[in-house]
């Protein structure tokens, strides 16, 4: 575990440098400005940069505690002899970037707080025991799902921002899900639906997806919003009968492997 911390900050600190505009204007990955790729190489390139900076953003680093990250890549890339002794060191990186998850996922909640009150303010909006806040949309006219049927939905995720960051709607398909496998706010709120209504489900980070987060697109202790139209509960297929007259095992209405999230976001 321990060189997987390290090969992963050496990265990141490589996908952290901001090189400077070198003379050459053309050829290879060197030339031009980096912060403005135009080959396919520089390209790729720069989204291995992302791509290591989406891994690392737990850290939560200030400009200047990215100084130091950028340093000690110099120092390893060059093989300068470094200050830092990596037997002592390198050991402590995943208890720092527990802390800094739990930091950043706190501040997150914080900021969080006014905008559910608000939500919880809005005309026709319900706050219940659990924290989420439903408000209905368009009213449905047919069952209300129970915690073991299989739902057809369709919706789109939101941060508090407005940033979506899931849409089953882009993807042009409804999702369909056992209702015991999904996060606690998606569980609650579509109980309180009718199929063919909408509803707005704005849920805390407790019964989202939690300190964790979903990284890269939902940050640890984000609030959530969802805006979900039930489209049917879907009954689960009939048992064959089997020779005799007897049948096999009813099916339970959810599968088992069941998710412990609503639909992944997409990237």
């Amino acid at each position: 575990m321990r060189k997987t911390w390290l090969v992963t900050v050496m990265l990141v600190l490589a996908g952290c440098q901001q090189p400077a505009k070198t003379e050459s204007a053309s050829g290879g990955a060197g030339g031009g400005n980096a912060n403005n790729p135009q080959t396919e190489e520089q390209k790729t390139l720069y989204a291995l940069g992302l791509s290591i900076g989406r891994s690392i953003s737990v850290f939560d680093m200030t400009p200047e505690e990215l100084e130091y990250v950028k340093a000690g890549m110099t120092t390893q890339v060059k093989g300068e002899k470094s200050p830092v002794d990596m037997e002592t060191y390198g050991p402590k990186l995943q208890e720092l970037a527990r802390s800094r998850s739990t930091r950043k996922a706190e501040k997150e909640k914080e900021a969080s707080k006014k905008f559910l009150e608000e939500a919880a303010k809005e005309p026709g909006a319900k706050k219940t025991e659990s924290g989420l806040v439903f408000k209905e949309l368009t009213p449905g006219t047919g069952e209300s799902p129970k915690p073991t049927d299989i739902v057809k939905v369709h919706y789109k995720g939101t941060l508090t921002n407005g940033t979506e960051f899931d849409s089953s709607y882009k993807r042009g398909e409804p999702t369909q899900f056992p209702l015991q496998g999904v996060i606690k706010c998606w569980t609650e709120g579509l109980q309180l639906m009718k199929v063919g209504g909408k509803a707005k489900l704005t849920c805390p980070s407790d019964i989202a997806y939690g300190d964790r987060g979903a990284p890269p697109n939902i940050p640890g202790g984000a609030a959530l919003v969802f805006e979900v139209e039930l489209l049917e509960i879907v009954k689960p297929p009939e048992t064959p009968a089997m020779p005799g007259g007897m049948t096999g095992t009813p099916p339970t209405g959810a599968p088992q492997g069941k998710p412990a999230t609503p639909p992944a976001p997409k990237k």
